[in-house]
């Protein structure tokens, strides 16, 4: 499509709008100097691969500290469609993206206070 957004928000947009559908979370590609963004049809949580998971989990919890919160084992299963009785693929999916080390606890002290990025 030869587009391009220059005012630093193309990425959360990107983010936002997958989640809202929920669809599969994008592959970000560096080729060169620049960027290129693979968006996916849309597929059930259960048919995701276990990297496209962890990255889902990696990018909702960005977009949540973005948004000033904090990703949730609740706020995961929504954005994943995982019914509510299904709780523990939320937290297989959050622990694997813990041992990524992409994601941290948002207080040491209390991990159920919800999850941030490696880096925040």
């Amino acid at each position: 499509m030869k587009l391009c957004e220059e005012q630093g928000t193309g990425i959360d947009k990107v983010i936002s709008a997958v989640e809202l559908h929920q669809l599969p979370p994008p592959d970000f590609r560096m080729e060169g100097d620049a960027v290129r963004v693979v968006l996916f049809a849309p597929r059930r949580f259960a048919d995701m691969t276990p990297e496209e998971a962890v990255r889902a989990c990696y990018q909702h919890a960005a977009l949540k500290y973005v948004g000033g919160q904090k990703m949730t084992n609740a706020t995961l299963r929504e954005r994943l469609g995982i019914d509510d009785q299904n709780a523990a693929q939320a937290s297989r999916v959050i622990r694997a993206t813990l041992d990524a080390d992409l994601i941290r606890p948002a207080d040491a002290e209390r991990p159920r206070a919800g999850y941030v990025p490696s880096w925040a």
